[in-house]
């Protein structure tokens, strides 16, 4: 018996001594398969010595491998796939170095702790890398530029011990997992610089993450932030430069947190006080949002910056906004503060051009139309504060909870339209004077029973009542014979056909455009045409300037589409909110009768304009087949600046000189894009007159100044953006030209002339500038 023992335990410890032998030389196989796959060879690494021994390389008692250090050693090369039979490895440190192709697998290497492979040229991440870390606490990806698109596997979670995840400009796509409760030690997240879109994940809340960096994502993450409330270990939050919405959170349970950079994103709201109050906060950056309300106080040491196009009432710190405007940003919040408000609703004056508000006379808000907006919260309580307020429009949203009661409390409230939402509650008892209309609401007015055996609630009426006690609140219907009723609904009748032809009538006989000034239909004529179109009919025509109407932005402001009340599309030229001085306004007007009376193949026709106070509107005829962008430049992407404006000009330019297309397929080769062979005409001047189109036919004093808007075309399409001038000094070169400019030639002095073979109906006199003929 005892004889077997000895045996069996001689056996046991050939058997183990075999198989650390073979390990052991696998860690040799795929240590020279990495040495072979290096260049240079890293220093004191050499085919002849045994592994072990070679220059940042350790390993155990057994002769397996547990580090290899290969930092910034200039290497390249791609590493071999059997990198994960180092089944002893914990730390791997590769970064800093120029090494390509495929990450290796390493799953299922349950000893990895440390894994270092940033700035790198590696092109691609195996599917199951994650499997099997189960020790791995740091992880650094950080600039691998090359990495084709990935996304961050669910497979991560057996990292339970992970600490560390770099991955910052490592081209990860799709939207962060909802896994982050599943890695208890995770600290350190960094991911910048990537492809990320949709919200942050719910898993965020209650996670241990001290140093969150989500910043300059291509696309953008969007959502709210209002897990970062739950986040209480929370030291460092960049999420600047991503399209995040709605109000900033109430940090105050974050109390540790010092770096908190918000910033190019579209934040709404007020700053609230609570984030004024974290006395651990040291950086703060919330430019370039839509932050609404008071001016925010920070401690003086809070580094905090707040440049850009924030909409807060005013510019002074800590001081109270306008009653009005206060009431409006309550009203908002309960909306969750829709962003087309925020961009709209700056300043300390609600009733200056703010979206949804009209003012009467005395700067007092009678009417609020937030109809078809596609809002989502509920109606709030603050609407009582406009106390003298007639017209409440909700209509078509999706709102939720009660009608308030202080609403019925309104005396000088006339309509209320709360239809088609999904309200729920009973009605106030609103006075027979005010008029509700709140059908699609199928469960408003339902009263839920109370106690054993009481009476189910009523049914709810959906339609239109003048007073709203009569709907869902008890009241009981008055008795009212079919002969009274009948009479009623055939004077209605007769009524409404005939206001609908009285309106007809007097529409067939005005101008299809109007502006309205001090409530009343005004029709201006400048250049002998009516152009003059109100900001009603604007407002109407664009779904009050709504974000989905937009077709384009730049540095003169917004580009809206629209549809006029008989199906004529528009695109509605919105420009920045500037004060204009008389001079202003003459050279605005005189830009106006210039664009009416021109016409060109190659530009948008001109229909109308508006002026609204401080705003100034141009109403163009819409174009369907694309922006001008995509026709000008079919051949670029990137991000749209001012500088690419500049070069758009340029080649309008050009376009308008010779008579040609942008990008013209008919042509040949070296001649289908414009700017290039315009740019080869440049070389010789003396190649101008004739690339010029012939029908122009200038004479030695108009070609004087062709020759000008031919150079200044050159510079605007220059190849090195910052080469190109600003928009302020092609205006100064085009302008003189513009006062020199006859629209006939020399040789026809008589006023009623002949233009380009037509008949010029304007009575242009060619001896006198065009600023003067405007002035007559």
């Amino acid at each position: 018996m005892g004889h077997q023992r000895t045996l069996l335990y001689l056996y046991t410890f050939i058997s183990l001594l075999t198989l650390s032998s073979f390990t052991a030389a696998d860690d040799t196989a795929a240590m020279s398969k990495l040495l072979a796959a290096l260049s240079p060879t890293p220093s004191e690494w050499s085919a002849t010595t045994a592994c072990c021994n070679w220059k940042n390389v350790n390993c155990d008692s057994t002769g397996r491998v547990t580090s290899i250090k290969l930092v910034s050693q200039g290497l390249s090369g791609t590493l071999p796939s059997d990198l994960n039979t180092l089944t002893q490895l914990t730390s791997l440190s590769l970064q800093s170095n120029s090494l390509s192709g495929p990450i290796p697998s390493l799953a299922n290497l349950s000893s990895l702790q440390q894994l270092y492979l940033d700035n790198n040229n590696f092109t691609s991440i195996p599917n199951g890398f994650f499997q099997g870390l189960t020790s791995l606490q740091i992880l650094t990806l950080t600039q691998n530029i090359d990495l084709a698109p990935w996304y961050i596997p669910t497979e991560l979670t057996q990292a339970t011990s992970l600490v560390t995840f770099y991955a910052s400009n490592a081209n990860i796509i799709g939207s962060l997992p909802d896994i982050f409760d599943k890695l208890p030690s995770l600290q350190d997240l960094r991911l910048s610089y990537n492809n990320l879109t949709g919200p942050l994940p719910k898993s965020f809340g209650g996670s241990g993450i001290k140093n969150l960096w989500l910043d300059y994502q291509l696309n953008g993450l969007s959502g709210n932030i209002n897990v970062l409330s739950s986040m209480t270990q929370l030291n460092q939050a960049w999420l600047h430069k991503n399209q995040f919405t709605g109000p900033i959170p109430d940090l105050s349970n974050c109390t540790s947190l010092f770096d908190l950079q918000l910033r190019d994103n579209q934040f709404t709201g007020l700053i609230p006080a609570s984030l004024m109050s974290i006395l651990s906060l040291k950086n703060v950056s919330l430019d370039n949002n839509e932050l609404q309300g008071p001016y925010p106080k920070f401690p003086s040491g809070t580094k905090v910056t707040l440049d850009g196009i924030n909409s807060f009432c005013l510019t002074a710190p800590g001081l109270a906004c306008d009653p009005q405007v206060t009431a409006l940003l309550e009203i908002a919040a309960a909306l969750e503060y829709p962003i087309n408000l925020a961009t709209s609703w700056t300043g300390n004056n609600a009733c200056n051009q703010w979206t949804s508000v009209i003012c009467d006379s005395q700067g007092t808000i009678i009417t609020v139309n937030f109809g078809k907006l596609g809002f989502v919260g509920t109606i709030s309580p603050a609407f009582t504060k406009l106390t003298s307020f007639r017209n409440l429009y909700l209509n078509d949203n999706s709102l939720t909870g009660s009608i308030p009661a202080g609403l019925a409390n309104m005396t000088s409230l006339q309509l209320l339209d709360v239809s088609n939402n999904n309200l729920t509650g009973l009605i106030p008892n609103f006075a027979s004077t005010v008029k509700l209309v709140k059908s699609g609401n199928p469960l408003l007015g339902i009263n839920t029973p109370s106690g054993s055996g009481g009476s189910g609630g009523s049914s709810p009426s959906n339609g239109t009542t003048n007073n709203g006690s009569s709907a869902g609140t008890g009241s009981s219907s008055s008795s009212v014979s079919p002969g009274t009723i009948a009479g009623i609904v055939i004077a209605v009748v007769v009524f409404v056909v005939l206001f609908i032809w009285i309106i007809c009538y007097l529409r067939k006989r005005h101008s299809r455009f109007g502006s309205v000034k001090n409530g009343k239909e005004v029709i201006m004529n400048i250049g002998g045409s009516n152009v003059v179109i109100s900001i009603e009919v604007l407002r109407q025509a664009t779904n009050n300037f709504s974000e989905d109407n937009i077709l384009g932005r730049g540095g003169f402001g917004v580009v809206y589409k629209g549809e006029l009340y008989d199906g004529t599309k528009i695109a509605v030229k919105r420009m920045k909110s500037v004060a204009m001085s008389c001079r202003g306004m003459k050279q605005f007007d005189a830009e106006i009768a210039v664009l009416t009376k021109v016409r060109h193949r190659h530009l948008v026709a001109l229909l109308g304009y508006c002026i609204n106070e401080n705003e100034r509107l141009l109403v163009f005829e819409y174009v369907p087949e694309g922006t001008l962008t995509q026709h000008l430049f079919q051949w670029t992407t990137g991000r749209v600046t001012t500088k690419v404006d500049v070069y758009a000009f340029g080649v309008i330019l050009m376009e308008l000189i010779t008579s040609r297309k942008a990008l013209d397929d008919t042509m040949p080769d070296e001649g289908s894009q414009l700017v290039p062979w315009f740019r080869q005409i440049l070389i010789n001047k003396e190649n101008i007159p004739n690339a010029i189109d012939q029908t122009l036919n200038p004479d030695e004093e108009t070609m004087e100044s062709i020759y000008k808007v031919v150079e200044l075309a050159g510079y605007c399409t220059t190849r090195e953006s910052y080469k190109r001038p600003d928009m302020g000094h092609v205006v100064n070169i085009l302008s003189p030209l513009v006062e020199q400019w006859n629209p006939i030639s020399h040789e026809e002095e008589h006023t009623h002339s002949i233009f380009h073979g037509e008949e010029d109906t304007y009575g242009i006199d060619p001896h006198i500038s065009l600023s003067l003929t405007l002035e007559r």
